[in-house]
């Protein structure tokens, strides 16, 4: 899935705080945001969804985050267990996505995440084919819908921003390849 995807997931999580807690909010949206981004920056350095990605090993912290906001809600315990959770929920729906490839839509790798618990890669599913495609952009869309009728103001716009950018990144994903190859490979 698109990144952007990843960090819509995120701020989604963080609709409920916004409506039960309003005044925690904002707080739960950077957590959503930077939680939904954190696993893709190893990208830049260590192995793609390996380095930064914990589908189960994920859920420890992310649940002593949860604890955490729930005993002593504040600012920073709602922002980090929204965070947590969004975190881990971007590296599991990885699983749900294609392989670890330039090209996934020539399903060439079947690794999507790994799982450092047992130590092996886990099988890409290809409910959503590959990052840009259209059904991760309907992801996206379906999504922020929750996000951008409770939010108002930047998060709002961000989101709707989002969106605009992973539509256009949708059109040309195919396209891509041609000009990330001289680079990566």
């Amino acid at each position: 899935m698109m990144v952007i995807t990843h960090v819509i997931v995120g701020l989604a999580l963080a609709v409920p705080v916004a409506l039960l807690a309003p005044t925690a909010a904002l707080p739960a949206a950077i957590g959503g945001i930077v939680g939904g981004l954190a696993p893709d920056l190893d990208v830049f350095w260590g192995q793609h969804r390996k380095t930064l990605h914990f589908p189960v090993l994920g859920l420890v912290p992310a649940t002593a985050g949860a604890v955490a906001a729930l005993i002593a809600p504040g600012s920073v315990t709602i922002g980090l267990a929204v965070g947590g959770v969004a975190f881990v929920a971007h590296a599991a729906s990885d699983a749900l996505g294609g392989g670890r490839e330039l090209r996934p839509w020539e399903r060439t790798n079947p690794n999507a995440v790994y799982d450092h618990v047992r130590g092996r890669w886990l099988a890409a599913r290809y409910v959503v084919p590959y990052d840009g495609h259209p059904r991760d952009l309907l992801v996206s869309a379906l999504v922020a819908v929750p996000v951008v009728l409770v939010y108002d103001g930047a998060v709002r716009w961000f989101t709707v921003a989002l969106l605009v950018i992973a539509a256009a990144y949708a059109a040309v994903r195919k396209r891509v390849p041609k000009y990330v190859a001289p680079i990566v490979e």
